[in-house]
Order: C-alpha cells, then structure tokens, then sequence
C-alpha cells in the first residue's frame, strides 16, 4: 500500500494547485491514501493572515476543512483521503492552537518546527559568522521545541525533524547529544516521525531526517511514515520506493499511517 501524508496546496500562498490536483496526482502514481496536510494559520497572530506567503488566512481554515471532507466523499471507493494538517508548535501558544483543531475530525495533524529561537530554520543566514558553542546552543534549542512538541500530546506525527539543515548541511555535523535525547523522547511519547523527501528541493539534497538519526529512530522503536511534503502536484509520492528500501536495509520491517487518528500499519514489502 502507497500513501504520502504531506502535501499542501494554493491556501498556503507557496504551493502550486488546488487541494483536487493533489489527490489527482496520487491517483495517477497508484497511492491507496492521499493525506492534505496545510500549513495551519498563524492563530497566535492578531491578523487574519499574517504571513500570506506562508500559511493560509484564519478565516479560511473552515473551507479547508469543509474542502477536504466534500473530497473524500467524492472519492470514497477509489482512493482514501485524509484530512491532516501541518500545524507550527509555538508553547506559548500550545493551548490556543489545541482548541481551533478539536472541533474537527482531523485524521492525523503533523506538529512541526519552522520557526527556533525567533528565526526560521530554514534562514540562510542564521548560522552565518557564529561560534562553534553557539552553533550548538542553537541545535539544542530547535530539538529542545521538537522534544515539547512531542510531549504536548497534541500530534500523531512530527515533521521534518532535522529540517534546519536544509540550507546548511554542516548541520548535521553539529555534535551535541540533543538529538539522541529527544528521539528517547518522541520514542517514549509514542510519536511517528515522517521520512521527508522534500529535502532533495533544499541545498543540503536528500531527506530529512538523515540515515543516522532514523537508526537512532529504531533503536528507541520510533514508528515512521511518508511525506512528500509536494508544494506541487508532481512530487506527489516522490522517492516512495527509495524511501522503502532505505528504511529497510536500515532494519525497519514496516511503517505507519493514521486514519480518524488511529494508527494504521503498513510492512515494508
């Protein structure tokens, strides 16, 4: 069974297509599950959009909703249609973003880190003419948000959990015991991570997260899933069957979706 659980569409302000094209295109590749998952709106802010280039306006938030459920009516029968979200954690407003999903039959909601210590992680300058011990304090602050997320008990699966190398691999070279720390986190929350495959459109090329952290990742019986994370109907599925070999030379023997936010096994054929 073929299933990408990230994929966003024209609300978001930088995504190509409309939510149908999305499900369209997973039809063509043969998945079985198309999951929508949208930036969330920025609840926190004061404005309807704050950052229109970003995520989509709060008042529209219910049309997505109501957009996703009218198509999974629709194609009942021939392809399954999740209703997901991809929400931003920010703790201080946790509480707030918790209360504007728990009125929806969301299938799974993707909690993931885009904004450390004020900044985006994907800012190219971010780590530009910093020291070495700030390099590792700002890692340790962007696993120290992913590892509250995973305690909020407010998600099924988080995203892109080394995304900060995006555009600077050296990244990944940081060394702090951060990383570990929070995967014994994730592992003892019962989350799912995803196996990202829009890294390939970023500098540092591949996915997220990189193969030491998925061995890591098993070692703490961490369940995984896919996501293309496609802003464009034609990464769709993208490196699906890489993505399961990989996981299973790694020693994965199965991976997970999640419908009406249960768990849903799949193995790794």
């Amino acid at each position: 069974m073929k299933f990408d659980l990230h994929t966003h569409h024209n609300r978001c302000g930088h995504a190509r297509g409309g939510i149908r094209d999305y499900i369209e295109a997973a039809l063509e590749r043969g998945l079985q599950v198309i999951g929508i998952s949208d930036h969330s709106p920025y609840f926190g802010e004061k404005a309807d959009q704050a950052h229109p280039t970003i995520a989509m306006a709060k008042s529209e938030f219910p049309n997505y909703i109501a957009e996703v459920l009218r198509l999974k009516e629709e194609y009942q029968g021939r392809i399954e249609v999740l209703l997901g979200i991809e929400s931003d954690f920010f703790p201080e407003h946790a509480e707030l973003y918790k209360s504007r999903y728990e009125p929806y039959p969301f299938d799974y909601i993707i909690g993931s880190v885009h904004q450390s210590d004020g900044v985006s992680i994907f800012n190219k300058k971010r780590f530009k003419g910093l020291s070495e011990a700030e390099k590792i304090r700002q890692k340790e602050i962007y696993y120290e948000l992913i590892a509250q997320s995973a305690r909020s008990g407010m998600f099924q699966i988080l995203g892109h959990i080394d995304a900060m190398k995006g555009f600077y691999p050296a990244f990944s070279d940081i060394e702090t015991d951060a990383v570990d720390k929070t995967l014994k986190i994730i592992g003892e929350a019962g989350m799912a991570i995803e196996i990202n495959t829009s890294g390939k459109t970023k500098d540092v090329g591949g996915w997220y997260p990189s193969d030491s952290i998925l061995e890591r990742a098993l070692f703490y019986g961490i369940e995984v899933t896919f996501g293309s994370d496609a802003h464009d109907p034609e990464r769709v599925g993208d490196e699906w069957e890489l993505v399961a070999k990989r996981l299973k030379e790694i020693g994965f023997g199965h991976w997970v979706y999640f419908s009406s936010k249960q768990k849903k096994t799949v193995p790794l054929a």
